[in-house]
């Protein structure tokens, strides 16, 4: 185990969401935005995950532990501004999870983060998109489909799915409304 390795991916991972709370707490994270303080712990993360993949390939769970690959998952989740970096660790993570060394939901929701970002429906349902203040799943190749493979993968239907989004979404709406004094109760 790369015991080093591991705390860095987890300490990377916890910039990105300790970020991310702190914004959305203080209402200044949006959904049609991309905030500069979170873009830049994104520009960050990926630039050091790039020069891990590159040392040591994808970060696997015999070697960095389950926590620190669902970490390094995550960072390149949030790669958003280098979409060709996604898609090679698309097929890394295909690999891992191939080998038993990955979680199969990890590639479920990067694979279908690349198929939006390059304009074809996804697979699994898990990119949304907030239209009129309601999350809505981007396009789905076949819907029937999608639910089976998010089951087999053990997560949540497209609905609990969608409804889980839409709480995050409200939330982050009602804290930026109150930051900003807009808030109707």
């Amino acid at each position: 185990m790369n015991e080093k390795l591991k705390q860095e991916l987890l300490s990377m991972r916890e910039k990105d969401v300790s970020t991310r709370k702190k914004l959305s707490d203080s209402g200044e994270l949006t959904y049609d935005s991309y905030h500069l303080e979170m873009k830049k712990v994104h520009e960050n993360n990926n630039l050091r995950m790039k020069a891990i993949v590159d040392e040591h390939g994808w970060p696997k769970e015999s070697s960095v532990g389950v926590e620190g690959a669902e970490a390094a998952w995550l960072i390149v989740q949030h790669a958003v501004l280098d979409p060709e970096f996604q898609k090679k660790c698309v097929g890394l993570i295909k690999e891992a999870v191939g080998a038993g060394e990955a979680n199969g939901w990890h590639l479920a929701y990067l694979q279908d983060r690349v198929l939006v970002q390059e304009g074809r429906p996804q697979i699994f349902g898990t990119q949304h998109v907030a239209n009129n203040g309601r999350m809505e799943p981007l396009p789905i190749d076949d819907i029937a489909k999608a639910n089976l493979k998010r089951l087999e993968l053990g997560l949540w239907s497209l609905d609990e799915h969608t409804a889980h989004l839409q709480k995050d979404y409200d939330s982050t709406q009602r804290n930026k409304e109150m930051a900003d004094g807009t808030f109707r109760s």
